[in-house]
């Protein structure tokens, strides 16, 4: 056998490097190939048909078995009553066989982010304890607005996918996790936070016994005025607490949000609740003392003006005069200040609700920023009004109010010049003589002169307006280019 191969490995013409290279290509091809007939033909070479059979129980040739195929059936995803779907219903497993809660009764509430069940914990050592077990909408999303909650807080700042719903939800339930944690801890009364699962929360149940729910602000029976007053104190003592100790602004606080649980308020409901560096918080916090002005002033109680009590929960306690944030420090606080009127404080407040809270840099108007640039201003707070009604905590930014100020003093001079000659014939009656005695009065009659834009002659009007018109037009040639503020900010955030 040997032998037979060597003499055909003979015909085989081996191509090396000092081989002559003048034979074509094709001359070379047919002398592989004769070479390879050869040896294809020598004694005992197998055939193709040999080698099929040889080799056939090693070759499978049948098509390779895939597994399972995997059908999106629209019942793994379906909800009953909006949020019970297979998964959520893997989470509640879990927390059962946790032995955080022994069984789920029923549904308490639905609204437009979450249902509210009931559950207990039975144990024969132990006292039944009810809880609430809180299960956010996934699939239907009624609460679409959340992401302005969300976006520009510190803690959720890594927070991604926010356009989809369940991993928004979520953050969302999170957020109220933490929140409610932070409450319970700085001592404000609020559910406890038992066990967070997704977006399945379990906290106390505020209850009177027997599955029976402690009332709502809203629904709660008061006795008198006094008992009205009393809550009214309790939530402004929370909601200063709230700003300063907890660091969070609740952002929906109002009667739906407040639960009246063995003659004490308690807060619920803090999902949308932000921290006071929140682009918005100063926003919702003002919404906020308007919701509870609103409703306690329904229930025929004095309140007190909505910017007075801004001032009350943001400053600090040295600027208000306090040493702490006990109940009774906070109270005599709020004895100190005035009480709303009906006509005057509500146009103020009118006036506070649509001002622009100045917070930083970014959100000052031009003029303050020119006048920040030229090194007039030295601190964020010489930025701030300075107006009585506003208590030095926000700015005003119309040029059309500067030009009303600018009318108003000018006939608050007038009325001054009025007043100090009043005044001086006032003192001229009353002043004393050696004895100490008080003259008598002398009784002037005086021309009434009717002034005031009322009462203004049209001449002087146009007149007026046309300075006025003047003046603002040459205010404009001054005014800072929007494009130039934007890389003067842009050059102080890179530094």
């Amino acid at each position: 056998m040997t032998d037979e191969i060597a003499r055909r490995a003979q015909q085989i013409e081996i191509w090396s490097s000092d081989s002559d290279s003048d034979s074509d290509s094709g001359s070379r091809y047919a002398q592989v190939s004769l070479s390879r007939s050869a040896i294809n033909h020598a004694p005992n070479a197998l055939t193709n048909a040999e080698i099929v059979t040889k080799y056939a129980d090693k070759i499978k040739t049948d098509p390779i078995k895939k597994g399972p195929k995997i059908t999106r059936d629209r019942s793994n995803r379906a909800t009953v009553e909006q949020v019970l779907d297979p998964r959520t219903m893997r989470f509640l497993a879990k927390i059962i066989n946790k032995n955080v809660i022994s069984r789920i009764n029923g549904c308490i509430s639905t609204g437009k982010e979450a249902n509210v069940y009931h559950g207990d914990h039975e144990d024969p050592e132990v006292t039944t304890r009810e809880y609430a077990v809180k299960i956010y909408k996934t699939s239907i999303l009624v609460f679409k607005d959340r992401e302005r909650y969300v976006d520009g807080e510190f803690r959720f700042r890594n927070t991604k996918n926010q356009s989809n719903p369940r991993k928004m939800v979520k953050v969302w339930a999170e957020k109220e996790f933490r929140n409610l944690k932070r409450l319970y801890l700085n001592g404000i009364p609020c559910p406890e936070p038992v066990e967070l699962r997704s977006h399945v929360l379990v906290m106390e149940y505020l209850t009177k016994g027997n599955g029976q729910p402690s009332p709502k602000l809203r629904d709660h029976p008061f006795k008198d005025v006094e008992e009205i007053v009393h809550y009214y104190h309790q939530m402004l003592f929370y909601m200063r607490r709230m700003y300063k100790v907890c660091r969070l602004v609740h952002a929906d606080l109002s009667e739906y949000n407040s639960i009246v649980h063995k003659d004490k308020l308690y807060i619920i409901d803090v999902s949308q609740s932000v921290e006071p560096e929140h682009p918005m918080a100063l926003d919702f916090l003002r919404m906020d003392i308007k919701n509870v002005n609103d409703f306690f002033s329904r229930k025929k109680i004095n309140v007190y003006p909505e910017r007075l009590l801004f001032k009350y929960i943001t400053e600090d306690a040295s600027v208000l005069g306090i040493e702490d944030n006990s109940d009774e420090q906070l109270g005599q606080y709020l004895e100190t200040l005035p009480l709303k009127t009906e006509d005057d404080d509500e146009v103020e407040d009118e006036i506070f609700r649509s001002l622009h809270l100045v917070r930083s840099l970014n959100h000052l108007d031009e003029r303050d920023f020119q006048k920040f640039s030229e090194g007039k201003v030295d601190t964020l707070t010489d930025l701030v009004g300075t107006h009585e009604n506003i208590d030095g905590t926000l700015a005003v930014n119309d040029d059309d109010e500067e030009e009303e100020d600018e009318e108003e003093d000018e006939d608050d001079e007038d009325e001054s010049s009025e007043e100090e000659t009043g005044s001086e014939d006032d003192s001229e009656a009353e002043d004393e003589d050696a004895e100490g005695k008080k003259k008598k009065k002398k009784w002037v009659e005086k021309e009434t002169i009717l002034k005031g834009k009322k009462h203004e002659d049209k001449d002087d009007k146009k007149a007026r307006k046309e300075a006025a018109k003047l003046a603002k037009q040459e205010k404009r040639k001054t005014k800072m280019k929007k494009h130039v503020k934007k890389k003067i900010i842009s050059k102080r955030k890179t530094k």
